[in-house]
């Protein structure tokens, strides 16, 4: 049918899952425009899929809160190109991006570290020496 979605790795949304709506659109085509269905809006409910597992299922409902209509599907809208072919791989691209940016590992916490003594001592005396050029420049001398 068109593209497949790719999540992360080998696992692929199968086409069934995915529900295709297909609308006129108001993008570039002049009388082509008022005659065919270009627009694409690509459907894909998250919670009741089978293929992600449960952990990126969770991840997903909650990185994409914002974005999913009724608490589960996310929708992906494509009206970029004249054709509908090329808007259909436009929004499967968008969708699997999507996907794959939600179900990502989190990143690793950052672990607290204190600068060496040598680098303070040398940002330290780096300072007093950019002061003092500073000061050297005024009129007055302390």
């Amino acid at each position: 049918m068109s593209l497949p979605v790719r999540v992360r790795g080998s696992v692929v949304v199968p086409d069934a899952e995915l529900m295709w709506r297909f609308s006129r659109s108001s993008g570039p085509g002049g009388q082509h425009v008022n005659t065919s269905d270009t627009q694409v809006e690509l459907r894909f409910d998250v919670a009741a899929s089978a293929v992600l597992p449960q952990v990126w299922k969770e991840r997903a409902l909650e990185r994409l809160s914002g974005r999913l209509v009724d608490g589960a599907v996310l929708v992906v809208r494509s009206s970029e190109h004249r054709s509908q072919w090329r808007n259909r791989e436009a929004a499967a691209v968008r969708l699997g991006a999507l996907l794959s940016d939600a179900v990502a590992p989190p990143p690793r916490t950052r672990r607290a570290t204190r600068p060496s003594r040598g680098t303070v001592e040398r940002r330290l005396t780096d300072k007093k020496r950019r002061a003092d050029v500073k000061r050297g420049r005024s009129g007055r001398f302390d």
